[in-house]
């Protein structure tokens, strides 16, 4: 099995920024793909950025720009860097993983999300 810790959100004022992170451990033999979502209040869970295994990245036009991810190889850890933060952006923020395990086969594991909410 695979689990994934979320930390880094919390209350910010708008124009202000936060860092997420996601801690992947268990059995994974690689990353694939790393990625993060967002369900905002009342709404469906959207997709922000991702990050594959060889760099290339891409976020949601509503965040480019403001938005980074980046990981930790060594440490199977993907972050998401928020500048210039919105209201709008107010959320529960999950991580997705994609990856090889150990035995063979391949899956996605979802962390159980970090609320961020922002607010003057």
């Amino acid at each position: 099995q695979v689990q994934l810790v979320e930390s880094g959100g919390g209350l910010v004022q708008p124009g202000g920024s936060l860092k997420l992170s996601c801690a992947a451990s268990g059995s994974i033999r690689s990353i694939n793909y790393m990625r993060w979502y967002r369900q905002g209040p009342g709404k469906e869970r959207d997709w922000v950025a991702s990050l594959t295994s060889g760099g290339t990245s891409d976020y949601v036009d509503s965040v480019k720009g403001r938005f980074t991810i980046s990981r930790d190889n060594a440490k199977n850890t993907v972050f998401l860097q928020m500048n210039s933060l919105k209201p709008e952006d107010t959320a529960v923020y999950y991580c997705n993983v994609d990856c090889s395990l150990v035995w063979g086969g391949r899956s996605d594991f979802w962390g159980r999300g970090t609320q961020v909410t922002v607010s003057s």
